[in-house]
């Protein structure tokens, strides 16, 4: 803020090689690893431009590829994890519940609810005392399909110019039942006279299908001191 038809034979195995380059992420995802954005080499750019992306499938269709299969059901069960019973259709797929800075000097928790009125979140600036390290953790729900590619962007502003732009990378992520908390590595507010002041951040979570999931604009203010 402030600092990713052959022949019928092979028909399987396309699908293997699609899932498996969707959701390579999922299982580190699970156990709290965050992945980061990689960069394709030069030589391999002609190659990735010939590449055509296998065609996305729901999670229902991918549950009922050959069923008979047991390896197969096994490979999918260690990606994808228990899937969750049928969600209302008219329930947002990814549902952001909050965003949190997390400060060890903070003297009380800095967490913003994203379920209610987005608007008391400009009035209501955050504030982060100069100096400190902290990290934002972001809680959200995926509640019917894989979503891949999770990312959340801040552009962050002050007096209506920009002035930092971040972009996370979230990661790819199954359905189910409990909420996910990814965590950002940690960074340092910045510090000085030129610094403390108060910012606009406008935050944006999407994904690789360019789905704007939740944006969001809210108060940032830094200040010499916690209760400056």
């Amino acid at each position: 803020m402030l600092g990713l038809d052959v022949c019928e034979a092979g028909g399987q195995l396309l699908e293997l090689l699609w899932l498996t380059l969707c959701y390579r992420d999922i299982m580190a995802d699970k156990e709290g690893m965050m992945l980061s954005l990689e960069e394709e080499d030069e030589e391999d750019a002609d190659v990735a431009l010939a590449y055509k992306t296998p065609e996305k499938k729901s999670l229902r269709e991918i549950q009922e590829l050959d069923p008979g299969d047991e390896s197969l059901r096994k490979y999918k069960q260690a990606l994808l994890g228990n899937i969750p019973a049928a969600v209302d259709a008219s329930v947002p797929n990814v549902q952001v519940t909050k965003l949190t800075l997390m400060c060890e000097q903070a003297p009380g928790p800095i967490t913003m609810d994203l379920t209610g009125d987005l608007e008391v979140l400009q009035s209501r600036p955050f504030v982060l005392k100069e100096g400190v390290d902290y990290r934002v953790k972001v809680s959200f729900k995926v509640n019917r399909e894989i979503v891949c590619g999770l990312k959340c962007l801040h552009l962050t502003y002050r007096r209506g110019r920009p002035v930092d732009r971040d972009v996370f990378m979230v990661g790819s992520y199954a359905p189910r039942d409990e909420e996910y908390e990814v965590v950002t590595p940690a960074e340092e507010v910045p510090r000085g006279r030129l610094a403390r002041g108060s910012y606009r951040v406008r935050s944006l979570v999407t994904d690789d299908d360019k789905t704007e999931h939740l944006a969001w604009e809210w108060g940032l203010c830094i200040r010499k001191g916690w209760e400056d």
